[in-house]
């Protein structure tokens, strides 16, 4: 199989709302789509949801599910961009934290990406403990308190769960999330 298909018949779901950060939506979806993964933007509410691009809001994305709509047995794998105002939104709603456990259950884990701000959502999720992770440095903190070994790295996978600290990371992000989707479901060894 080609590298520009090696995740066709993958379904992935990117878990956003309003004022996720561009990059970190725009550039891993277009890598997965490149990849030969069906991609789903997954929000709150049906419609569109708008960036935030850098210091100002960016473009908006058109929402294909709403989180009450879909499960995680739909899907593949799941990845949590970043952004202040996304991640904040997204781990207030009971639905979406309920949408995030689902790729996290006691028989095995299937994989998720989360970068920057994205980690925020996991810690509401309570899927965090003992993981090793990284995230953008203003939330170690938040990560540190729900027991992950928090490292300042470009990337870091733990036991299928990827993470990055910000745009700038996204090249290595994108490798490892590609790698991680392919490899599929996680036994869990905690």
């Amino acid at each position: 199989m080609s590298d520009s298909k090696k995740l066709a018949g993958k379904r992935v779901a990117i878990l956003a709302a309003d004022g996720f950060e561009q990059s970190e939506l725009f550039k891993p979806r277009q890598a997965l789509i490149d990849a030969g993964a069906t991609v789903d933007v997954v929000s709150l509410a049906s419609g569109s949801i708008k960036g935030w691009n850098s210091d100002n809001w960016g473009d908006s994305i058109a929402v294909d599910k709403v989180v009450t709509d879909v499960s995680a047995s739909d899907y593949s794998a799941l990845v949590l961009p970043g952004g202040l105002f996304n991640p904040d939104a997204l781990r207030a709603n009971k639905d979406a934290v309920n949408f995030v456990q689902g790729f996290f259950n006691e028989d095995s884990v299937k994989p998720v990406a989360a970068i920057c701000h994205g980690p925020w959502v996991l810690v509401e999720a309570g899927v965090v403990k003992g993981r090793t992770m990284t995230s953008y440095p203003s939330i170690q903190t938040d990560l540190k308190n729900a027991g992950v070994n928090w490292v300042d790295e470009e990337v870091v996978v733990d036991n299928g769960l990827v993470t990055s600290r910000n745009p700038d990371d996204i090249p290595a992000f994108n490798r490892k999330m590609i790698e991680e989707f392919c490899e599929g479901r996680h036994t869990e060894t905690a």
